[in-house]
This record gives C-alpha cells, sequence and structure tokens, in this order.
C-alpha cells in the first residue's frame, strides 16, 4: 500500500498550520512549515526537492527567528522601552490569545503600554512606546510571511525544475 498520499497530508496541515503560526504567537510558524515541506520532499524519497533547497529552507527558517526577535526590539528601542515594557508585550501576547481575535492584535499593545506605564507613570510616553511595540510585532508578521511565501517558492521552484 502506497502511504505517500498520507505524507503530503500531513506536509499540506503542518503548512497550513505553520501558516496560522505566523499570526497566533503559541504557534512556532515557520518551523511548522519548514518541517511540512521536509515531510513533503521526505514522501517522494527526495527525488524532487534535495539536499540544497532543504539547507536553503533551514536557513530561512533560522532567519525567521532572527526576524521574530529583532522586528519587536527595534520597534520598542527606537521610542526607548524599558524592559518592563518588553515583558508587558510578552504577557499582553499571551492573554490576548484568549481574547481571539482582537486579544491578538490589543493584547501586545496593552502590555507594552501597561509595562512602561508601570516603569515611567507617564501615559503619552507609555502610548508611544506600546505603538511602537506593536508596530514592531506587525512588521514581524509581514517579514514572516514573505519569508514563507519565498520558502514556498523555493520549494516549488524546486519540485518542478
Amino acid at each position: 500500500m502506497d502511504y505517500s498520499f498520507i505524507f503530503y497530508l500531513v506536509a499540506a496541515l503542518l503548512v497550513l498550520t505553520g501558516i496560522a503560526g505566523i499570526i497566533l504567537p503559541a504557534l512556532p510558524g515557520i518551523p511548522l512549515v519548514f518541517a511540512g515541506l521536509l515531510v513533503a520532499a521526505w514522501a517522494d524519497g527526495f527525488a524532487h526537492v534535495g539536499w540544497v533547497p532543504l539547507t536553503l529552507l533551514g536557513i530561512l527558517t533560522l532567519l525567521s527567528f532572527a526576524v521574530d526577535i529583532l522586528a519587536t526590539v527595534v520597534g520598542a528601542q527606537r521610542v526607548g522601552a524599558s524592559r518592563k515594557a518588553l515583558w508587558g508585550t510578552v504577557l499582553g501576547s499571551i492573554a490576548g490569545l484568549f481574547f481571539m481575535p482582537i486579544g491578538l492584535l490589543a493584547g501586545p499593545l496593552l502590555g507594552a503600554l501597561a509595562g512602561e506605564y508601570w516603569h515611567t507613570r507617564e501615559l503619552g510616553r507609555s502610548t508611544k512606546v506600546g505603538l511602537a511595540t506593536w508596530l514592531g510585532i506587525l512588521l514581524g508578521v509581514a517579514l514572516k510571511m514573505a519569508l514563507v511565501v519565498a520558502m514556498l517558492g523555493l520549494f516549488a521552484f524546486a519540485w518542478f525544475f
């Protein structure tokens, strides 16, 4: 019996879950996409997609970790956010998961705002830090989406050519 259909189905589910994980902070988005593409390549014995494209996909996956961290930190640091604001962003992101879909957007913003307000007791500054941190997160999501499109394009190119 040929089980390749099951492997392709698992691969597709991993890729789709990974794409959802780009937006949902609880899921490791791009690593799941990479795992799905790896399973798809493995399903046909690496006949279409070999080690060179898979190595490039692995590098793009590692790059996604840097994008994830740098986008948030750069957004926060540009306005001088405190460590409490960064911790507030993390906690707000987690709390936001319980209030989907609005919580995904509002959680990090409110968390950063609350953390900075706790640090400075200045509402105007705290709002500025919250918005900058939130914009950094949105930039990170956009960059990770671009990485996933590049990964899917590279995989498709390797598969068909």
